[in-house]
């Protein structure tokens, strides 16, 4: 973390000084504004925090409750995620109070007694490789505590306006503030006071019954699996040797159980197979209380026994999977002559169940991709043309996410083969432990790849650093910072404000050499007229302000002196023109693990990996291809 760059100030440094011409509370809704965000789900609350760095956005959030969710129901937090939370300096906080799933545990019937579960198997929930972070269990509502305060800290001082419901929204011609959002006062002091507000982007994260959806003329599709689940928060005393573990029981007759620990030790969640429900009777969900719940899973645990002492939440779901058409309001037939001013994410775009742990995440990554992209447009660094990327790159993710769903549904789900009976036609018990590790990548939140667009290359210098894939995120690795000899991962030293990175990893001539190519790109990146830090970052502004441009040599710490470093790596900055010491970095040869060769990176010819905002890699280019990185952002940048 830095801070000090305009001036000594005591206190706590996350707490930013309020942006010029802010107060400190951000006073009455206005009658226009630059982006509103409806609802303040997983989707919304990342959205917000994103926008909330740039204050000369106007960017006000809505919620219909009085306050802040105080109980939510999902909890699972995909490494993903976690790696997301570290932009905005979130994660140690995530991980610190979250239940650490470290190996889940499969149960199924005894062969022998069959009316008796035993255990069938133990997997490593996370393979390793696939992220430094852990999968946690956090509950929804302190997930979205962090980021509210976030918010508040932030130089904008957003926070909600709770209490106003969306009603309508419309799209009024073409004018600086062409959408009319229409809401009304949900507080006892001013019930059904109307209130209009006129935005130049609106956002719908206001769930499966999103009034912003409904208005843009949207429907989710989708169908019902006419199964029943049950899902508990209890504290319980029990004898199951396994209730510390997340785990997968099959019983023989009596249904299924998904077991997650939660947080603070002592709290677990049950997922309960209630089985299927008659399509015709539209009220069978609504007839299931919580003691069916509990009793259903004493079913199942025998010959365990499960005595609950207190139901913190309960809720019976239908299993089901739909998605919208389309996440903007642009019709295919205009796509491309108008873009989009209303936008829908999270469960107001796609719902599933929730076994798979995905809705909050990829909720989550809706709001964090949309975020940087309204930015960039509305701060005039990138065309309006941006903001189409949104729709496609999105839909095809929620639909990647619905397909695997209904598998894995069914699969949870599923009666456990009788191997005493030849013809059974159950599932076999191995095959729900290797569905799952077949999943692991999807669950952990890696099966996000997205394909060429303005805003992501082609893949034909992928060569020159294979552990980057082009569209999927930006794998951190360890390295040490040249400065001050501290062991940092690279990925982690991204924040979420905006920027684009390049890294830069040298070739294997020495920077003062005349053919260093590390050393001519810092040339031709602080000299060139054709330079993209040049011709995009604004008069006046720090020269890292939109581009974010790092280095990893290849000798260690000890042997590369920091006077041989191109002058371009330590830019200075701000008022006083200091220094920025912290992009700069060697291997982590201490730790044993060389970024060059865990992440395939070309020794000889080094590499230049281009990664979005987002944190999601959008080129891989040769040092020397100046004129490459020039085209690729001028499809993306306003100059």
């Amino acid at each position: 973390m830095q801070f000090y760059l305009d001036g000594y100030h005591p206190g706590d440094p996350e707490l930013r000084p309020a942006a010029e011409g802010r107060p400190d509370s951000q006073g009455a809704m206005p009658e226009e504004v630059d982006v509103l965000v409806v609802g303040t789900g997983p989707a919304g609350v990342v959205l917000a925090a994103q926008l909330a760095e740039f204050p000369g956005i106007t960017t006000r959030v809505v919620e219909r409750r009085e306050g802040p969710l105080a109980l939510g129901q999902a909890d699972g937090v995909a490494c993903r995620t976690v790696e997301m939370f570290n932009a905005f300096g979130l994660a140690e906080r995530l991980v610190r109070e979250g239940y650490w799933v470290n190996e889940t545990v499969f149960w199924r019937p005894d062969d022998q007694d069959r009316s008796r579960i035993v255990r069938s198997g133990r997997v490593q929930d996370v393979a390793d490789g696939l992220s430094e972070y852990p999968h946690v269990i956090v509950n929804q509502a302190r997930m979205q505590d962090y980021l509210l305060e976030h918010m508040r800290k932030s130089p904008s001082r957003l926070e909600p306006d709770y209490g106003l419901e969306v009603t309508g929204v419309e799209v009024e011609g073409s004018g600086d503030y062409p959408v009319r959002v229409t809401m009304r006062r949900t507080d006892a002091e001013n019930p059904s006071e109307e209130v209009t507000v006129r935005a130049k982007y609106v956002v719908g994260c206001d769930g499966a019954r999103s009034a912003v959806r409904r208005s843009m003329g949207l429907e989710l599709r989708g169908d019902a699996r006419n199964h029943a689940w049950g899902v508990a928060d209890v504290l319980a005393v029990t004898d199951f040797p396994d209730v510390r573990f997340k785990a997968a029981i099959q019983s023989a007759q009596d249904g299924n159980i998904l077991l997650i620990p939660r947080e603070g030790g002592y709290l677990i969640r049950l997922y309960v197979d209630l089985g299927d429900l008659d399509p015709a009777d539209r009220e069978a969900r609504q007839r299931f209380t919580s003691e069916m719940i509990i009793e259903a899973a004493q079913r199942i645990l025998h010959p365990y026994t499960l005595e609950v002492k207190d139901i913190a939440w309960w809720s019976v779901y239908e299993v089901g999977q739909r998605i919208a058409d389309r996440f903007d309001d642009v019709v295919p037939e205009e796509r491309g002559r108008r873009t989009p001013r209303v936008f829908i994410a999270g469960d107001a775009c796609h719902t599933h169940s929730a076994k798979a742990g995905q809705g909050m995440n990829v909720s989550m990554q809706d709001g964090f991709n949309l975020g940087w992209k309204l930015a960039a447009v509305l701060e005039g660094r990138s065309p309006e043309s941006l903001l189409d990327t949104y729709s496609g790159e999105r839909h095809a993710v929620a639909k990647e996410l619905i397909d695997f769903d209904i598998r894995w549904s069914k699969t949870v789900s599923s009666r456990p083969k009788d191997p005493n009976r030849p013809d059974d036609e159950g599932l076999e018990p191995a095959e729900l432990e290797r569905q799952f590790v077949e999943a692991g990548r999807f669950t952990a939140g890696f099966a996000t790849d997205y394909t060429p667009s303005m805003i992501t290359g082609e893949d034909t210098h992928e060569h020159l650093a294979k552990g980057f894939p082009i569209g999927e995120r930006f794998y951190s690795a360890p390295v040490v910072r040249l400065a001050d000899a501290k062991p940092v991962g690279l990925g982690h030293v991204a924040q979420a404000d905006g920027r684009w990175r390049i890294y830069a990893f040298a070739d294997s001539a020495h920077s003062g050499a005349a053919d260093s190519r590390l050393a001519e790109l810092c040339r031709f990146l602080a000299e060139s007229e054709d330079s993209p830090v040049r011709r995009y970052t604004p008069a006046g502004a720090d020269a890292d302000a939109v581009f974010d441009v790092r280095a990893v040599f290849q000798q260690g710490h000890r042997e590369l002196d920091a006077n041989d470093v191109p002058s371009f790596l330590f830019p200075q900055k701000a008022p006083f023109g200091l220094k920025d010491y912290e992009k700069v970095f060697t291997p982590d040869l201490k730790a044993g693990e060389d970024i060059f060769d865990s992440r395939g990176i070309d020794r000889q010819q080094g590499a230049m990996v281009v990664v979005r905002p987002d944190q999601y890699v959008a080129h891989i280019l040769p040092l020397d291809a100046h004129r490459e990185l020039a085209d690729f952002f001028a499809g993306i940048m306003l100059g």
